[in-house]
């Protein structure tokens, strides 16, 4: 089943979001982030981060490698399952990727659920391979400064990190709340 981007025309505060997701872990960081528009990406961001696909098959196509899921935080709150993670391309040993996800797992069914929990794949790779009707709807497009603390898990870095906020929503429902921001 193919996915489709969708931009929504509300405007949101991404910083108020970002930190809002990271309250759901009990993290109080103040993100240093700026929302942009997805014209002003600079390339290959652009390209990157506004497209109609899962971030998973677009790094596997921009990496060549299979991708690996290292989540190093993870909270649940009832039916809530929310992980702060990292994406490795085979053969790198930085993350590609770093981000969080929150999903409502009372909106899929017990095999999904399962592997969902079981943090073993990328988010993506296990909705494609259950063949999940789903939406990514990029809610906002940011630019974090190089020092921001999310941008950290990539190591020392000399340039702005890209990244973007997005809702999935599965069999017309609003399921995942994410934020992906790509190594510089």
């Amino acid at each position: 089943m193919q996915t489709v981007a969708v931009h929504r025309t509300a405007a949101i505060d991404p910083a108020k979001v970002v930190r809002l997701m990271l309250a759901f872990f009990g993290d109080s960081e103040v993100p240093r982030a700026a929302s942009i528009h997805a014209d002003d990406l600079p390339e290959p961001y652009r390209r990157l981060l506004a497209h109609h696909g899962h971030m998973t098959q677009v790094l596997n196509a921009r990496h060549g490698a299979a991708l690996r899921v290292l989540p190093y935080r993870i909270r649940r709150e009832g039916d809530m399952y929310g992980r702060r993670l990292d994406l490795f391309a085979e053969g790198d040993d930085r993350p590609v990727m770093t981000g969080i996800m929150i999903f409502n797992l009372a909106l899929v069914g017990g095999s999904v659920r399962d592997e969902i929990t079981a943090a073993g794949a990328p988010l993506g790779e296990i909705l494609i391979r259950h063949r999940i009707l789903r939406r990514v709807v990029a809610d906002a497009f940011l630019r974090f400064d190089q020092d921001d603390p999310l941008v950290a898990r990539f190591g020392r870095v000399d340039q702005p990190a890209y990244g973007r906020l997005a809702t999935i929503d599965c069999d017309q429902r609003p399921v995942v709340d994410l934020l992906e921001i790509l190594r510089p």
